[in-house]
């Protein structure tokens, strides 16, 4: 079946390509399986990723700080003496801030930990009776790393939503790295200085991608004016690709809040949806990165003709137009047509956004059906932006697809549940001819054995 519709010339050829999901072009209604092979996604290079990134965690392993060193000079083009950036840095970069972005972040931070703070779940108890008794209570994990990404865009806004939830979840030590800059004299970016100061970060580290992965994970012994980087037990925070593929390599050796890939938006309209907004706020996800996706899924093919007239001429005029075009233009975004609202349900839901709008009639009961997304914007006046920064909830949110089983970053990212069971005689006694039989059948008899010597200790 030809899903994808031919525009009459290149003339009048749509910015974004048409995704025909009605019954009438593909012939049948398409099975879950067969909506998930169509969905667009971005293409990316695994294998070659996979394999220098490897490279990478090998020599910051083995080599430590001078393979820390070397990749700052090869790819950042910065001589290190060490990755630590001294307290006064931090220090002079919130006193410098403008003061208009830091009224902007402090106020993100004020939201931001509002909402952490109501995540974070209560311990649980449950008494069986004569003694016995099941416990599940809520601890922070020892040490955490957050990465915050530089490359085509300065993201303060990703040191918040890092720190905030991990912060709330009472972790002891934070380190943050983010990649050296030549024109900041090897320092990260000073606004993202400026976000640590401000969330209280003492520890903040010059190192980009992998590497940064690498030593978080493994840890750094110091040598020479290089400082010590400790080991951490979980890693976040966003990247490219090689700085996903370095997450899924350490994963097992620390624990990762997700294997993120670049940015998606998805909206699910209908005729009440402005064009406008819809295109403004598909290009404001496709100015962050050329892969970056862009997905309008409706059942009317005249909203679908209205933004992309819209996206035409807002695309001329937005600052990174190059970028956003071949974004928009990509394999990864598309106008998805279905037949009816329900219909774009069930696509959105195999879509599995990272961001998805609602803007429809009666957005909230349509929301309330969603049931795969990283994050639910209702109604024409909650953009994704608006998460992106200020809205309170995080915007660290599971990508490609992941969504249907995975969680955006919060509180329980940084905790660990640990059972405890505490019974006494009687309790156990309760249940002892039951864990007796149990192991009988399982063939595990040293198992019942345990209980049964209590039994006859109990006897004598």
């Amino acid at each position: 079946m030809n899903l994808n519709a031919s525009p009459s010339s290149a003339a009048d050829a749509p910015l974004v390509r048409r995704l025909d999901l009605r019954r009438a072009a593909t012939g049948h209604p398409l099975t879950h399986a067969e909506l998930k092979a169509v969905m667009p996604r971005p293409e990316q290079d695994i294998a070659g990723a996979t394999e220098a990134v490897e490279g990478i965690i090998r020599r910051v392993r083995a080599e430590g700080f001078t393979a820390l060193a070397d990749l700052a000079q090869q790819f950042d083009g910065v001589v290190q003496q060490t990755t630590l950036v001294p307290a006064v840095e931090l220090r002079r970069a919130a006193e410098q801030l403008d003061p208009e972005i830091r009224a902007a972040l402090e106020e993100s931070i004020r939201r931001a930990r509002i909402f952490a703070r109501a995540q974070r779940p209560e311990d649980t108890v449950v008494d069986y009776g004569d003694g016995a008794s099941v416990t599940q209570r809520w601890e922070p994990v020892r040490r955490v790393g957050l990465y915050v990404p530089g490359g085509l865009a300065v993201y303060p806004s990703s040191v918040v939503m890092n720190a905030v939830p991990a912060q709330a979840a009472g972790v002891g030590s934070l380190a943050l790295a983010s990649p050296p800059q030549r024109e900041f004299g090897g320092l990260p970016h000073p606004t993202i200085l400026a976000a640590a100061y401000l969330l209280g970060i003492q520890e903040v580290h010059a190192i980009g991608g992998a590497q940064a992965i690498a030593a978080f994970a493994h840890g750094i012994d110091p040598t020479g004016e290089a400082a010590e980087i400790e080991p951490v037990d979980v890693v976040t925070g966003p990247g490219n690709v090689y700085v996903a593929t370095a997450k899924r390599l350490v994963k097992g050796l620390v624990g990762i809040d997700a294997e993120a890939g670049p940015t998606e938006i998805a909206i699910l309209a209908d005729d009440s949806a402005d064009p406008d907004f819809v295109a403004a706020d598909m290009i404001s996800q496709a100015e962050h990165d050329p892969n970056a996706a862009a997905v309008l899924i409706t059942a009317s093919a005249a909203l679908a003709d209205r933004v992309q007239e819209a996206l035409r001429w807002q695309t001329l005029r937005t600052k990174h137009s190059d970028r956003v075009r071949t974004a928009l233009t990509g394999e990864q975004s598309a106008v998805i047509l279905v037949d009816d609202l329900a219909e774009g349900i069930r696509v959105a839901d195999v879509y599995a956004a990272e961001h998805l709008e609602i803007l429809t009639e009666e957005a909230r009961s349509v929301a309330a059906r969603i049931t795969s997304a990283g994050a639910v914007f209702v109604g024409p006046y909650s953009p994704v932006s608006l998460g992106d920064y200020a809205a309170g909830s995080n915007h660290v949110l599971p990508t490609s697809g992941t969504a249907a089983y995975a969680s955006g970053l919060n509180v329980a990212t940084f905790l660990k549940a640990i059972q405890v069971i505490e019974y006494g005689r009687a309790g156990l006694g309760q249940v002892a001819e039951h864990v007796e039989v149990l192991a009988r059948a399982e063939d595990l008899p040293a198992h019942g054995d345990a209980v049964a010597i209590r039994r006859r200790a109990e006897a004598r």
